[in-house]
């Protein structure tokens, strides 16, 4: 018991000095996925316990990125919960048919699936010519392998299955092409697409979007921080434009729930209709 208290503390700690030094807030994350990724983290870096590992974070740059990397979340994957791109498919991108231009934002991309998915949307919508699609994440890591638009074959399969299901009547198969091991995004997809780090605690808006995707990834967030990037988003879209959220957050009780209506409540869409 006294042992599980003090690394129960030595990880309070840690979390505390990232916070200070990062602006990163883990302190409110699931705190058993969090000493699991601490421990891979001192078995790499042959540590003999966590204070020592918050020292070296303290003090090494390398050692701290390395473990913003280890925390940062990325599961993802091709029109993960089908629906919900059924109802951009359906509902929400048709409305911008008649725009000149059409701005996305995929912040917290992790590798990309999610925005490959709405540029496939995008491409049978006809849309995809007048559209730039904007993909962030705070990991360069992932970013990088987000670039490279590329999947072990064996995930196609969940990938065709997730499509159909999203209302896809096209064979999947004409977004990739294969080798022996993996799949690759078209190049056509790709191109209306920007990737670039972005951190949503302390960077700024960079842009009026139509769309905002943030999926899944403010559960992670203190409700402190969930209400600074949602006025983040806020400012961020243009009025009329529409936020996205994952199925286990909510604006609902943020304080800046007013100035947006729930357009497709069960799918987490609000449309911004105040300044």
């Amino acid at each position: 018991m006294e042992s599980t208290k003090t690394e129960e503390l030595e990880v309070a700690l840690l979390l505390e000095a990232i916070y200070h030094l990062t602006s990163y807030d883990f302190r409110e994350y699931n705190r058993s996925s969090i000493t699991r990724r601490v421990h891979n983290r001192l078995a790499l870096e042959h540590l003999p316990n966590i204070s020592r590992l918050t020292e070296k974070v303290i003090y090494d740059t390398k050692s701290r990125n390395d473990l913003l990397n280890d925390f940062s979340i990325n599961v993802t994957e091709m029109f993960r919960d089908p629906s919900f791109f059924k109802a951009l498919r359906d509902d929400i991108l048709p409305r911008f048919k008649n725009h000149e231009e059409i701005r996305i934002w995929h912040a917290g991309c992790a590798t990309g699936e999610e925005v490959f998915s709405v540029a496939i949307l995008l491409t049978e919508l006809g849309l995809i010519d007048k559209a730039t699609l904007y993909a962030t994440d705070m990991n360069e890591d992932v970013l990088e392998r987000a670039r490279a638009a590329r999947f072990p074959i064996q995930k196609m399969q969940t990938y065709t299955k997730n499509y159909m299901l999203a209302g896809g009547s096209q064979a999947f198969s004409e977004y990739y092409y294969t080798d022996s091991q993996f799949a690759y995004i078209q190049s056509k997809l790709l191109e209306p697409i920007s990737f670039a780090q972005h951190n949503l605690v302390t960077d700024q808006s960079f842009n009026e979007f139509h769309l905002i995707i943030c999926r899944n990834v403010l559960i992670y967030f203190s409700p402190t921080l969930q209400n600074k990037v949602y006025q983040l988003f806020h400012e961020s879209l243009i009025r009329g434009g529409f936020l996205c959220l994952g199925a286990k957050e909510s604006l609902r009780f943020s304080g800046i729930m007013p100035k947006f209506e729930e357009t497709i409540a069960n799918e987490k869409i609000y449309q911004k209709i105040y300044d």
